[in-house]
């Protein structure tokens, strides 16, 4: 798009215009049934829609670089109100050229109806915005937060306007607590934070893996040259009953078969001696006792195993024997490289990392189960799969009702980690799975009465929306808001379907889920991607909540990063943007808030040039034929 545009010719723009809007119209026409069967107050969003993906069926670049040299809208930001721009650029061109302005019908919403559409419809959705900012936040909750008063309360002042509760984790007794608390939070403008709970959906996700023992390291605190700076402190509990919890040790483990019994007075210089997991001698200093649980002080660094033997020896001499127990277990994980076979397993049973022979080859393959079983019924040879959020790239060879088998493409030089709980995700597959699982509708009957938002994940097509407000209906809680979670490739690609049903709802936003889409997509890809869901929701006069690690170095670590800053800045173009839990969340709150405040005061929705959507044309009319200064696409 280097070519120096042409000397406008003002007639040749005006007819340019007039067949856009004529298309526009034409795409209402083929839809009007649908139109009519939405409420009315959501019939001009429809329409407005509808004229939107009308016009981005064609390149509209050398039309706006035309319109922009003779001083008149470049259509760069139409999304609100397409007719009335197209309208208004009409007559100017009219006035140009000395023409009375033709007789039009009136469009569907000005600029000013389609702006309050959207504000209307996003306070409707999420509240009424602070007086501060108009882009409200959201923040997940840790499973901490049902018991922390406190924390929620500083989470609010902070600037938290929404809480998510993700429904893929912990249990319904916690949700509950977390809801109730958050409800009895006051918030700003003496509005209580709305709750949303993330249902689970048909997420796709590696199952167990065979762990790889009981196994402690304890470790000393070094500086540069090696010097300890703080020995690693293990208690050895010698009660009866279960051990105690201290935060200031590493670990408790328990004394077993502990002979004879810890006498009431110990020796001085008490040692804790082990042969540890490597046949190396090490030995632990008593630093305090209380009661029957002891601990000790490890200057070098030990492995300890469950059941290995120790003594504790005072002057040398013996005072008991005994074995450890408690040494929680090492989760399992596979190392996998460019090369490798990986077996996704239909049985739910515990993966391994398969067995080398002698030569480095595999002799049994490294597997996992996978969590979503239509993958084994829809996927096909040569499609890609991406795991761990797509830090894991692999190649579908072959498919059988039981399994089928990857060979890895992409993976770190020295190996990436495959753990249990990650993400699988089948971009080139098409899936006919219903979005709302049945544990999906049983968390829903338990949380409807207690929650403002369900956000539905993972759906992938209008029957998906429909679906769940159905069950909302049956439920007696059809008030309750909707977001819809964009997150795969085939929900992207049926976007403007998506939206024309979700317009029959009353409340109802979008969120760009730009974690799982990223990897739908391509990395490559995610920021056109957006911006296509914030310009579709914005013709919609829909909300959008832009999501997926904002701020998320800040959240875990106290520290910003640069680029995030800026990912935190662009997140104004939404009406909503979300924060994930961290160590620092209230913390990254506070600084997120502000960055919004400031931004606000500079920054609006943006002209932006027009080449064709991908996503416009999918179960609409063709583009009509090639006007003057308006492109078809390829």
């Amino acid at each position: 798009m280097s070519a120096t545009p042409s000397t406008p010719s003002p007639a040749d723009l005006l007819a340019a215009i007039c067949q856009l809007r004529a298309s526009a119209l034409q795409q209402e026409q083929a839809h009007a049934a649908q139109i009519a069967a939405l409420p009315a107050a959501r019939q001009v969003s429809a329409r407005n829609l509808l004229h939107y993906l009308a016009v981005r069926q064609l390149d509209l670049r050398p039309l706006q670089l035309q319109l922009a040299q003779l001083g008149l809208s470049s259509l760069g930001s139409l999304e609100t109100h397409v007719l009335a721009a197209l309208d208004a650029v009409a007559a100017r061109l009219e006035e140009m050229l000395g023409l009375p302005h033709a007789p039009r019908a009136a469009p569907c919403c000005s600029h000013t109806q389609g702006t309050q559409l959207l504000q209307d419809n996003a306070a409707a959705l999420l509240n009424p915005p602070r007086p501060q900012r108009d882009v409200r936040i959201m923040v997940t909750l840790a499973t901490e937060a049902a018991q922390d008063i406190q924390s929620m309360r500083d989470l609010v002042h902070a600037g938290m306007d929404v809480a998510r509760i993700n429904c893929a984790h912990d249990d319904a007794t916690v949700w509950q607590r977390m809801a109730a608390l958050v409800h009895a939070t006051p918030g700003a403008q003496g509005l209580a934070p709305l709750v949303q709970i993330d249902l689970a959906g048909p997420k796709s996700r590696t199952g167990s893996l065979l762990p790889r023992g009981r196994v402690l390291h304890l470790r000393p605190r070094r500086n540069l040259r090696g010097q300890v700076l703080e020995p690693a402190r293990l208690g050895l509990w010698c009660g009866t009953g279960p051990a105690p919890r201290d935060d200031a040790l590493q670990a408790v483990l328990v004394a077993d078969a502990l002979r004879p019994a810890l006498p009431e007075v110990l020796p001085s210089a008490l040692q804790l001696r082990v042969t540890d997991a490597r046949g190396l001698a090490r030995h632990g200093t008593l630093e305090a006792r209380q009661g029957e649980l002891l601990q000790f002080a490890f200057v070098r660094s030990v492995y300890l195993e469950e059941g290995m033997a120790f003594a504790l020896l005072g002057d040398e001499i013996a005072v008991c024997i005994g074995v450890f127990q408690g040494i929680a277990e090492v989760p399992g994980e596979l190392r996998l490289f460019v090369g490798d076979p990986l077996l996704l397993l239909r049985e739910d049973r515990p993966g391994h990392p398969g067995v080398r022979n002698d030569q480095g080859g595999f002799t049994d393959p490294p597997q996992v189960h996978c969590t979503l079983a239509a993958a084994f019924t829809s996927a096909k040879v040569g499609q890609s799969v991406w795991l761990d959020d797509g830090r894991i790239g692999a190649v579908i060879e072959t498919c059988a009702p039981e399994g089928m088998c990857l060979r890895v493409t992409r993976a770190a030089p020295n190996g990436s980690k495959l753990k249990a709980e990650k993400g699988i995700n089948f971009p080139d597959t098409t899936f006919d799975t219903p979005a709302l699982t049945e544990k999906d509708r049983a968390d829903l009957a338990v949380m409807a009465a207690q929650v403002d938002l369900v956000a539905l994940s993972f759906l992938r097509g209008p029957q998906d929306v429909s679906t769940l407000r159905a069950q909302l209906a049956a439920l007696g809680h059809s008030n309750a808001g909707i977001v819809l979670k964009i997150e795969n490739r085939q929900a992207f690609a049926q976007l403007p379907a998506i939206l024309l049903e979700a317009l029959a709802y009353p409340r109802v936003g979008v969120m760009v889920a730009r974690g799982d889409l990223a990897v739908e997509l391509g990395f490559e890809r995610l920021s056109e991607a957006q911006e296509q869901i914030l310009w579709l929701c914005e013709a919609a006069h829909l909300p959008v909540i832009w999501a997926t690690q904002i701020l998320d170095t800040l959240a875990h670590s106290g520290q910003p990063s640069r680029p995030e800053v800026t990912d935190a800045a662009v997140s104004i173009r939404a009406e909503c943007a979300m924060l994930n839990k961290g160590p620092h969340l209230i913390e990254a709150v506070r600084f997120l808030s502000g960055v919004l405040e400031r931004m606000e005061g500079h920054y609006a929705k943006r002209m932006s040039l027009r080449r064709p959507l991908s996503i416009a044309g999918p179960r609409l009319p063709p583009a009509q034929p090639r006007v003057d200064g308006a492109q078809p696409k390829n």
